[in-house]
């Protein structure tokens, strides 16, 4: 069970535009992600990073190519079954957070199971557990609108995992946080990675966030570059190799480590 495939792409293909005007965003991808792992994406801008985080978490899709999460090929689903498949498979961390204002907290957690018709007893266990585990107990009350960005990130968060998703994406999820909340978000999610085995595959600027990670994707125009993996490595030795490779690709974001 240890090396169970969670999700495998086979020569995935994105082209943009029409004859004579064609750009290709993704050309040729391979790439498998095991349960428990936490991989993050890196490259420099416009390498392909975003578009192949859309189109491995089912938001867009490919020109050409096959993916597969948990066995199933999500490019054959119907517009319905994939809905399903998002909502029940899925957990999604923006960037933007993507909350909604009239909604609290707690409503904003709980909305996939909700639409997943999950009975109400199980909903309160559940995101009284998760909210725990993020520490957003006290705010659950409150709207999107009255809480800090680092609480509205640990919500997006909390949305993400409560429905123990197969696979959490993560969009640049401290892009918009400041250090100490990056740093926060990072060990929850290198934390969730380590005791509920979750899988997360993560798209990031930044070769802080990506030392949380087991191993790095390096993408250069559309393919992938090269990776490394953490090994036994401390965080520290891991963020120096992600910072040399950055340098050869040309680009990538610094951070200073915590």
């Amino acid at each position: 069970m240890e090396n169970q495939v969670v999700l495998e792409a086979a020569n995935i293909k994105k082209v943009f535009g029409a004859k004579g005007n064609l750009y290709t965003a993704l050309d040729g991808i391979e790439l498998e992600v095991f349960k428990g792992e936490f991989v993050g994406i890196m490259g420099p801008s416009g390498a392909g990073k975003s578009t192949l985080l859309n189109v491995l978490s089912t938001i867009d899709a490919p020109t050409s190519g096959k993916i597969t999460i948990d066995g199933q090929n999500i490019l054959t689903l119907k517009e319905e079954d994939l809905a399903d498949f998002r909502r029940d498979q899925l957990g999604f961390i923006f960037q933007d957070y993507n909350l909604i204002d009239t909604l609290t907290v707690k409503e904003n957690i709980i909305l996939p199971l909700s639409l997943a018709n999950v009975p109400p007893y199980e909903i309160e266990k559940r995101v009284e557990r998760v909210a725990k585990s993020l520490g957003i107990e006290n705010i659950l009350p409150s709207y999107p609108s009255n809480i800090s960005g680092g609480q509205k990130q640990r919500t997006a968060t909390a949305r993400a995992i409560i429905t123990n998703p197969s696979l959490i994406f993560a969009d640049e999820p401290t892009g918009a946080l400041d250090s100490k909340s990056a740093y926060m978000l990072l060990g929850i999610l290198a934390e969730l990675n380590k005791q509920e085995r979750a899988t997360i595959l993560m798209v990031t600027h930044d070769a802080y966030a990506a030392s949380f990670s087991s191993r790095v994707l390096f993408i250069k125009d559309g393919s992938i570059f090269t990776e490394i993996r953490k090994g036994d490595n401390s965080r520290k030795q891991f963020f120096g190799q992600i910072i040399d490779i950055l340098a050869t690709l040309g680009g990538g974001g610094h951070h200073d480590v915590i």
